[in-house]
């Protein structure tokens, strides 16, 4: 345990996870007073003529803002010169022009859930999210929680939706990687109606935090609104197990906002992340040259 609230690409789960599909990742940390105040997990890819090409996602974690700004000082250090992308979360764009990263796509939005009681939690539900959880309660749906295991109907299901809908999802054999090297900590809830299959969810566990990793629900289970009863019992469920913040992705108003509206209804607040940036060899010396004008432009 380091003490630091890490999302899950930062999380030593993910790591193990990571390295139970031979994509080991490198993961550093600086401390101070015997407890970690800083740390950083590297995922390394051969990308063709680029040759490896590091990324940290999500990080570095860290206590303050202070020490985000040491790494960003002396990265270098440790990097070796091969390509770094940046998924930025913490980090002033102003500082990373400085550090000589450039900006590849802006930056995506969060929707982030602080657990506590299940009485507090309800009362901080939408109205009509609320609305829909109580009548949920009452239809006689029968809800389960399971670790998740190979063969699910979920996995199928969440590629199809992938495919259909033409989004990019992690692969299921992540998640079923995650599953077998952190036992217990992959967890679906299920809710059934007469033993057929209305929803489910899949929450990843790894320290402080919780992640959302997907979830799907049928037409019957939409009018029934199985979806709510399936997330609400599982924030209660891990507000118990210790777990003070649940991730419940990205969200965008625009393309779909229906799943922004489910999500926030929860009582979570938007955070935004800081936009996926690159740190290449001589481009970033000219990146530090760059005026202002420019770096507006970007």
């Amino acid at each position: 345990m380091t003490g630091l609230i890490c999302p899950l690409p930062q999380s030593s789960e993910f790591a193990r996870a990571s390295e139970a599909l031979n994509l080991p990742v490198r993961r550093m940390q600086r401390e101070s007073g015997g407890s970690v105040k800083l740390l950083w997990q590297v995922q390394s890819r051969k990308l063709g003529p680029l040759g490896r090409v590091d990324m940290i996602s999500r990080g570095p974690v860290a206590r303050n803002t202070a020490d985000q700004l040491d790494w960003l000082g002396m990265f270098e250090r440790w990097q070796d010169g091969c390509p770094l992308i940046l998924n930025n979360d913490g980090l002033s764009a102003e500082r990373l022009f400085d550090a000589g990263f450039w900006p590849l796509l802006t930056p995506a939005t969060l929707a982030l859930l602080p657990l506590s009681d299940g009485a507090q939690m309800r009362s901080a539900l939408n109205q009509k999210w609320r609305n829909r959880l109580v009548r949920a309660e009452t239809s006689g749906l029968k809800v389960t929680r399971h670790p998740l295991s190979k063969g699910h109907w979920l996995l199928a299901a969440e590629e199809r939706q992938a495919r259909k809908k033409g989004y990019r999802a992690l692969p299921t054999n992540l998640s079923l990687a995650f599953a077998k090297a952190n036992p217990g900590k992959a967890q679906l809830w299920e809710v059934r109606q007469a033993g057929e299959p209305l929803a489910a969810v899949l929450m990843l566990r790894h320290g402080a935090m919780a992640t959302w990793q997907m979830g799907h629900v049928t037409p019957q289970g939409r009018k029934l609104n199985a979806m709510n009863l399936a997330l609400f019992t599982a924030m209660k469920a891990l507000a118990d197990q210790g777990h003070t913040l649940l991730d419940l992705g990205t969200i965008n108003t625009e393309d779909a906002p229906g799943l922004a509206h489910f999500k926030l209804g929860t009582g979570a607040y938007s955070h935004r992340l800081g936009g996926s940036w690159l740190h290449l060899g001589a481009l970033a010396a000219i990146v530090r040259r760059l005026p202002l004008t420019l770096r507006l432009a970007a």
